[in-house]
């Protein structure tokens, strides 16, 4: 705050308070030297409470006590009793502002920002002007009783009474209003942009709610007609109390502020001149005393109820947000567990199903519903087959331990033809009444138990075959090094043992290039786009031609068909057809001259391509076989082979969602029927990949897929 605008607000304030202690004087009755109201109490807490945070508030303090002792002196009292009297209002005023700031510092005029909003903060205000009151009556009356010599108890309690009413008055009024008074050129700007904000205000407020505010008016002027002035003698106050509570009750705190300070002001002033139900009281000190004290408790209550209100809307509003929030979190849980790809189940501690998510429900399904806790305990099993104890299964665990750790179990279909992998982890779950009950996760982990055994499989069969050739290798070295080596180098021997080494190198490479060749088909990302297959297999017949021709083998015979377009991945689509029209040309009889024929038809949204041959065909038995790994149908018939070509090709049609079937060939040999998505259905397998659900597998970011026809 800066020095002129302190200047300015202390000369507005001291204006105030000249004025109210001018009237607070006026009311000085005989030779009592005590003023039976005293505004200007309230306005000097107003005052100070606005200047709390000057630089300059030593101007303040000398402001008021030049006011006071000045009025005082002028009124006849004396340069003594006049220091006294302003010595007793500015310990009063510092007393009470003191006070506020040390027990809520958050309101405005205390060092915060805030208002009023609580019965509670009313009752301490109330108490505070209580206490500085008494603070200022001992100096006050002291000083009287030191230049007059005589004090009565009468005298001290409407001291007492009128300090309390001013400040309680006029100083909770100015606490409501003060913060918005100090944040008006924040919020409005200027008197224009307050007075258009009130009219936008008012025009917003409903007719009938206007009509309320009117009828609360002109039923007060009335109460307090009756009241006062046409009473006839009888106790008529109470109609002031019913439209104090029904203001309170009904209408925004402003307007009680405002109503109990107008009607609390005409109270006091219809009382002075002997009008009203307190005029029959014959003592006008009395008289006010009973004046002041009515008009704080009409405040009070009007104020209490007002705030009370206030406080109970706030709290509604807070338990509706909270409400509101608390539905949110529970629509988004709920939406959270029902998403969820892993299956979620609470338990209680008798093995009661309390709760499944859908997952749980489409993981446990039986025909007939969701499986019971008995039915889930009886299909448990130990990864060996071995039944679960009761003591063992993960809920028991988790509400004896609190938490266990994921553990594989084995969940065997109804009627044993089947079983599934659940990774399972349970936590115990309180609720605060006493019931326990555990949160079971599961999770399938059928096809990663199955990867890894195939994994441990694949591993022992490649160390199986890659010992063969390094074996060789090894004897051959040794060989040809010992020929080498000899008195007399046996060189052909050496030469013989070299070349069995690279045969066996050759075989190696052969092995390893397979073995790389599957991880691709596997595991690499998949490129789909629209390929010829014509072209393609005619290029891929004419490499073979000429490696027959250089190699001095007849060159293959490769008859095509038509062959549809396909929506594929064209490095997969080219291995598959190298794969199997090689194959159809190395198992051919020695003495014959390879013949494959490829051809395709529609069949819905794919492409079914048959590749058929007149060779050895496939022995009895094998015809599934061969598509597994290192599968060799012809060990002994002098043909060679990692044993992972077809393996190879199972992969890459599974991965484009389609199927490979092996049979014999009709007219001799052997066919393969494949199936792939057909060209024409790329837009709907786009729409899939961009949703995520590709039958594809990894699809690269830069081809825009969406969803596959051909189910994977």
């Amino acid at each position: 705050m800066s020095v002129r605008t302190s200047l300015a607000r202390t000369a507005v304030f001291a204006t105030l308070y000249a004025a109210a202690t001018i009237a607070g004087r006026m009311t000085i009755m005989g030779d009592s030297r005590l003023a039976l109201v005293w505004p200007a109490a309230g306005v000097a807490v107003v005052w100070f409470c606005a200047q709390r945070r000057s630089a300059i508030r030593w101007t303040d303090v000398i402001a008021l006590t030049a006011i006071v002792l000045t009025v005082n002196v002028a009124a006849g009292c004396g340069p003594v009793l006049g220091a006294g009297l302003a010595l007793a209002n500015l310990a009063q005023t510092a007393a009470f502002v003191w006070l506020l700031g040390r027990r809520r510092p958050h309101l405005w005029g205390a060092g915060g920002d805030g208002r009023l909003s609580t019965s509670r903060e009313l009752a301490c205000v109330l108490g505070m002007t209580v206490v500085a009151s008494l603070v200022g009556s001992a100096i006050g009356l002291g000083s009287l009783w030191l230049v007059t010599g005589h004090m009565s108890w009468l005298q001290v309690a409407y001291w007492i009474a009128r300090q309390v009413a001013g400040m309680f008055v006029l100083g909770t009024c100015g606490l409501w209003f003060g913060p918005a008074v100090a944040g008006f050129r924040a919020r409005y700007g200027s008197p224009a942009g307050w007075w258009h904000a009130t009219g936008r205000a008012v025009r917003a407020i409903p007719a009938w709610r206007l009509g309320e505010y009117l009828a609360v008016l002109v039923c007060s002027v009335a109460a307090y007609l009756l009241g006062f002035v046409f009473d006839h003698g009888l106790p008529l106050a109470f109609p002031l109390i019913a439209v104090t509570v029904w203001a309170a009750m009904r209408l925004r705190t402003s307007f009680v502020v405002l109503h109990h300070l107008t009607f609390g002001t005409a109270t006091v002033l219809f009382t002075l001149h002997g009008i009203g139900p307190m005029a029959s009281i014959v003592d006008p000190h009395v008289r006010a005393l009973f004046a002041q004290v009515y008009v704080v408790l009409i405040a009070a209550v009007g104020l209490a109820l007002a705030l009370g209100r206030d406080e109970r809307s706030a709290l509604l509003a807070r338990l509706f947000a909270q409400q509101q929030e608390q539905a949110r979190q529970a629509a988004l849980t709920s939406a959270i567990i029902d998403s969820m790809a892993d299956g979620l189940a609470v338990v209680d501690a008798h093995g009661q199903v309390l709760f499944n998510n859908p997952a749980a429900v489409r993981l446990l399904e039986r025909p007939t519903g969701p499986l019971t806790a008995a039915e889930v305990r009886a299909r448990l099993h130990h990864l060996d087959g071995t039944p679960i104890a009761d003591a063992d299964l993960p809920n028991v665990r988790a509400l004896a331990h609190g938490r266990i750790d994921p553990v594989d179990l084995l969940v065997r279909e109804a009627g044993g033809r089947d079983s599934r992998v659940f990774r399972v982890s349970a936590t115990a779950l309180p609720d605060g009444y006493g019931t326990r009950s555990a949160v079971v996760l599961y999770h399938e982990v059928t096809a990663e138990h199955r990867r890894r055994d195939q994994l441990a499989s694949f591993a022992g069969v490649v160390a199986h075959d890659l010992q063969s050739p390094l074996t060789t290798v090894e004897g051959w070295t040794e060989a040809a090094t010992d020929a080498l080596d000899a008195e007399e180098p046996a060189i052909d021997e050496a030469r013989d043992g070299l070349a069995r080494v690279s045969r066996a190198a050759v075989r190696m490479r052969g092995l390893i290039n397979d073995l790389l060749a599957y991880t691709a088909a596997r595991d690499a990302d998949l490129h789909p786009a629209r390929v010829d297959l014509g072209a393609m297999v005619a290029d891929v017949a004419a490499g073979r031609a000429d490696a027959a021709t250089g190699a001095g083998r007849p060159a293959p015979q490769v008859a095509l068909g038509r062959l549809h377009p396909v929506y594929a991945d064209p490095g997969a689509v080219r291995q598959l057809l190298e794969n199997l029209i090689g194959n159809a040309i190395k198992y051919t009889a020695p003495d014959a001259r390879p013949y494959v024929r490829v051809t395709s038809t529609r069949v819905g949204g794919a492409v079914q391509v048959t590749v058929a041959d007149h060779g050895i065909g496939i022995p009895a038995g094998q015809h599934e076989a061969i598509f597994d790994n290192f599968h060799r149908a012809h060990t002994g018939a002098g043909y060679t082979g990692t044993g992972l070509g077809l393996a190879i090709c199972h992969r890459i049609v599974s991965r484009h969602g389609g199927t490979i079937v092996a049979d014999d060939n009709p007219g001799g040999g052997s066919r393969f029927v494949f199936t792939l998505p057909a060209a024409e259905q790329a837009p709907a397998l786009r729409k899939v990949a961009e949703t995520g659900r590709s039958p594809f597998g990894r699809v690269s970011p830069a081809v825009e897929l969406t969803g596959p026809l051909v189910a994977a």
